[in-house]
């Protein structure tokens, strides 16, 4: 009975990533959500003040070039 449940779980993951294959992914995130997700991860990376300045000045500049494209 074990054996067949693990084999059923196995079974809906590969569904469920076999439909995520053939209906493509998700949208591209927007520039807003790109830019939040990236300042997060400056304030979880950089431990020291320049390199977090640092990050959050690429942020900026990457979230001015996404809205500039008009995404």
């Amino acid at each position: 009975m074990f054996g067949g449940l693990v084999v059923l779980a196995i079974a809906v993951v590969a569904g469920y990533y076999g439909y995520k294959a053939v209906i493509g992914g998700e949208e591209a995130p927007s520039c807003k959500s790109s830019f939040n997700t990236c300042m997060q991860k400056c304030r979880r990376t950089a431990t020291e003040a320049p390199a977090a300045q640092a990050c959050q000045e690429a942020c900026q500049r990457d979230a001015d070039s996404c809205n500039r494209q008009g995404r």
